[in-house]
């Protein structure tokens, strides 16, 4: 577990770094952000780190994605939840989440734009996490009893809000 924690917590850091500096002002973790430094402190610092550090489109655009993907799927890999009779494993959660929010955006029923490279790293980031690293081998249902791991496994999912775009 505790790989697993360290692999998430680096994959979330990047994916942060990347919000913060590369993407558009308007995202909620950004406007958070102002709350603490100012709005010229922060747009200095954010110059300052993109001169410095040049990442391209598909960095900045693509790979934040792709990294939530694999954490939030090595996190839920032994969790699942019990509807009815059914066990559905959480960890399949992220790559349909992020495959439909895509195709969403296709159909323009929300925000951004469709992106085939997403779907790609979706699906490149989300094989190894699923396939990759070992599983406790004990399922666990994720909201009963309702665990640490459980509040930091739904703390991670919720955590998408930060990249939404504020219109």
């Amino acid at each position: 577990m505790k790989r697993t924690y360290s692999f998430t917590a680096i994959g979330l850091s990047i994916s942060l770094f990347i919000y913060l500096f590369y993407r558009s002002k308007s995202t909620v973790v950004n406007e958070l952000i102002t709350l603490v430094l100012s709005s010229d402190t922060f747009t200095q610092l954010r110059i300052s780190v993109t001169d410095t550090i040049p990442l391209s489109d598909l960095v900045i655009f693509s790979l934040p994605g792709g990294l939530w993907v694999f954490c939030m799927t090595i996190l839920s890999k032994d969790l699942y939840i019990k509807i009815r009779e059914h066990k559905i494993r959480i960890a399949i959660v992220p790559i349909v989440f992020a495959v439909g929010l895509e195709f969403l955006q296709l159909f323009h029923v929300a925000h951004g734009t469709f992106d085939l490279w997403d779907l790609g790293f979706y699906l490149s980031f989300w094989l190894p996490g699923y396939y990759g690293l070992q599983s406790r081998g004990s399922q666990q249902n994720m909201l009963s009893p309702f665990t640490l791991e459980s509040f930091i496994c739904l703390t991670c999912f919720l955590s998408v809000y930060l990249a939404h775009v504020n219109q």
